[in-house]
């Protein structure tokens, strides 16, 4: 049982990581150790919903130790019983407190400023029309946290309502970063993005092959190596070498140079609600809970 406990453990730490900008070097992703998990909780309401107050306590409580600290293991997922627990206690808090839940994004729980996302000052601009939210999505194809929660990208990316403009920007910390992102904007380029994006993430993942020199700075080796994949794939070599050299590329990678820098990302897979707001999987306390609280943001900034 203990082992089986430490196994769990560990994977609940995996997922709960991130991939920092201190791993640039090695052009390779290690896991470093999952920080404390912050726990969604309800901003204080009026005396006629202090009961329900009470009842937010009482789930909470049931996610500590004996000796008082938080267990991954139950802070990583809120489901089940739990999680329909504190739904039911959300929607009893809106009900007796309409205007709190104006302005507080609300969802299976109801989210924390400070503990489940953190509020951008001042606000950044987006590139979007207007009625359009922005959502980014910061991350590294050598990330197994990102190939992780990829496919509930997938899924959300489907389901997402209309007025969200999902954009995912490569991080570009180093070289070896610099030259995966510049792969991700050649294939979009030649149109192939939606076919390969997840191809590239399997080759890394699962295949081993990083796509990067072992040495980042030899750019002629990690061309070589790009070039094979996109032949195995389909893609002519002259067409490809045409665009991972053109201005398009150059010009969207400068974009992401900006975007990396003007946001702080140190991090991914890190998303930013259309410049106001930024949260990641720790944050949010689970990859589901995460999309979902995006989603939650995305949703309160439409309605404004």
């Amino acid at each position: 049982m203990r082992a089986r406990r430490a196994a769990l453990l560990l994977c609940a730490a995996l997922a709960l990581s991130a991939c920092g900008k201190h791993q640039a070097d090695s052009g390779r992703a290690s896991a470093p150790p999952a920080g404390d998990l912050a726990a969604a909780s309800a901003r204080p309401v009026a005396a006629g919903a202090a009961s329900a107050q009470a009842a937010v306590q009482a789930a909470q409580t049931s996610k500590l130790n004996r000796d008082g600290s938080e267990t991954i293991e139950d802070a990583a997922g809120d489901s089940g019983a739990h999680n329909a627990l504190l739904a039911a206690v959300a929607s009893t808090v809106a009900a007796v407190t309409p205007a709190a839940a104006a302005d507080t994004p609300a969802g299976p729980t109801l989210w924390q400023e400070g503990s489940n996302y953190t509020r951008l000052v001042p606000a950044q601009p987006t590139d979007v029309p207007a009625g359009q939210v922005e959502v980014l999505e910061f991350f590294w194809y050598a990330c197994p946290h990102c190939y992780a929660i990829e496919p509930l990208v997938a899924a959300w990316k489907k389901t997402k309502p209309a007025y969200v403009t999902f954009v995912p920007v490569p991080v570009t910390w180093s070289e070896g970063h610099r030259a995966l992102a510049r792969l991700f904007y050649t294939l979009d380029s030649l149109g192939k993005l939606d076919q390969l994006h997840d191809e590239v993430f399997k080759e890394i993942q699962v295949g081993g092959d990083q796509l990067v020199a072992p040495d980042p700075a030899n750019t002629a080796e990690t061309e070589r190596m790009q070039t094979v994949f996109a032949r195995k794939e389909g893609i002519s070599e002259n067409a490809f070498k045409a665009a991972y050299h053109s201005m398009g590329v150059e010009a969207r990678l400068q974009r992401a140079d900006e975007l990396v820098q003007r946001y702080r990302i140190d991090g991914v897979p890190t998303f930013v609600v259309n410049g106001k707001y930024i949260a990641d999987v720790r944050s949010a306390g689970a990859p589901d809970r995460l999309l979902t609280l995006v989603g939650d943001l995305a949703a309160q900034e439409h309605k404004h």
